[in-house]
Parts: structure tokens; C-alpha cells; sequence
């Protein structure tokens, strides 16, 4: 079944949600207020997918026809304005099913049916999970597939000879189609930021598309 979706973000998670979903063959607009973000996502999406302003403007959704689509995920950077749009979509515009991510783990309680949302994704939680289960991670591990093979969600330990050592996520030349999830330090589950500084022997977690899993790997191993 066809769906008409509406992602509010047009950062690297919302582009590759988008893309993901118009290759299944679903209808998809995204609403993006970041002016560099916009233009990143407007190049990597088709042609009028992408639009200028912000997601917690009733007249932008407006006249991005919100009324008529069945789903809105909201996977800004800021909490708060996740919860803006899903409480939008939700009692403002009668949206059927609203998805909204949780950037901090300690604003989870938020996200719940009374503030709109239908399904929070708690970046977080899910690595702590997996953690929990004493999964064996290794210098380069997948562990998890996505979109039959295409993306991978994979475990990367940093070299104390790697360009990465030492550098803030903002400073790397990560691939296009390549997002880190979470860092792993001393038992510590970080969740990176631009300015997150990666340690040797961090363990990296990425979600990365297949064709460029060398290119995260040159990063974070040694040249030599």
C-alpha cells in the first residue's frame, strides 16, 4: 500500500528515511528550516520533495498538505521541536500515525500518546539494548541490515592512528550516505554530536550504506 508520508528534518536521517521510502514507491515530502541542510537534502532527493521552513509552522504544513498525508515523522535534532510537530499533526491536523525521535534519552518520558506521539524511536535505548545483550563486538562488525542489504548498521573501533583519533564528528569526511549513531567509551554510551571528540580505541556504531563501508573503515583505521 502506498503512503503519503511527511518527514519534518532534511538532516541525514531524514534524507535517508526519504529516500528509503520513495524507493519503496511511497509519496514523500520533507520540511527542512536549516538553510545548508535544505540544500544537501534538495540534491540527494528528487525534485520537489524537499521544502524551506519550519515544521512547527501551522500554515508551512499547511501548504505542504499535511491533511492528506497518512504518516509525519518528526527526526529533527531538538526534542522539543519533535514534540511540537507530533502534538501538530496530531491534534492540530487529525494525522493518522505520527513517529517523533528522541534525541536525549532523559526526555523519553515525553513521548507518549497524550503529547501526539504514536511511536518514539529512542536512538539511545535501542544501542543500550543491544549492549545489554553482550553482543561480541569486534575491530569492524555489522549488526544489523537494513533495506535488504543496502544499508548496514555497523561497529567500528577507533585507531590510535586513524584520522578519526582525536577529531570532532564536525572535522570528519564521513561518506554522503553515512550517519554515526552512537560512541561507546569506557562503558559509557555517548550519543555524538558535532563537536564529540573521537578517542582511540572508541567503538563507533554508523548506519552506512554498503558501497561505502571501506570509506568509514579508512577513516577510522590505520593508513598503514
Amino acid at each position: 500500500m502506498t503512503m503519503h508520508v511527511m518527514i519534518i528534518g532534511g538532516g541525514k536521517v531524514g534524507t535517508y528515511l526519504a529516500q528509503i521510502l520513495i524507493a519503496d514507491g511511497h509519496t514523500v515530502k520533507v520540511i527542512e528550516s536549516i538553510r545548508e541542510d535544505f540544500k544537501r537534502a534538495a540534491e540527494e532527493l528528487p525534485a520537489g520533495v524537499v521544502i524551506f521552513g519550519s515544521g512547527t509552522d501551522p500554515n508551512v504544513l499547511e501548504s505542504a498538505d499535511i491533511r492528506e498525508v497518512d504518516v509525519v515523522a518528526a527526526v529533527t535534532r531538538t526534542d522539543e521541536t519533535n514534540l511540537v510537530i507530533t502534538s501538530l499533526a496530531r491534534f492540530e491536523f487529525n494525522v493518522k500515525r505520527t513517529i517523533a525521535r528522541v534525541n536525549t534519552p532523559k526526555n523519553a518520558w515525553l513521548f507518549t500518546q497524550e503529547m501526539g506521539v504514536d511511536v518514539p524511536l529512542n536512538q539511545a535505548d535501542l544501542m543500550a539494548h543491544l549492549i545489554a545483550e553482550e553482543m561480541s563486538l569486534g575491530d569492524v562488525m555489522t549488526l544489523l541490515k537494513l533495506r535488504i542489504g543496502q544499508y548496514s548498521l555497523v561497529e567500528n573501533k577507533v585507531d590510535p592512528r586513524s584520522i578519526a583519533a582525536g577529531k570532532a564528528v564536525r572535522d570528519l569526511n564521513l561518506p554522503r550516505e553515512c550517519v554515526l549513531t552512537a560512541v561507546i567509551r569506557e562503558g559509557n554510551l555517548i550519543i555524538p554530536r558535532g563537536n564529540t571528540i573521537l578517542l582511540p580505541e572508541d567503538e563507533v556504531f554508523a548506519l552506512v550504506h554498503v558501497s561505502q563501508l571501506d570509506s568509514l573503515a579508512s577513516i577510522m583505521k590505520s593508513p598503514g
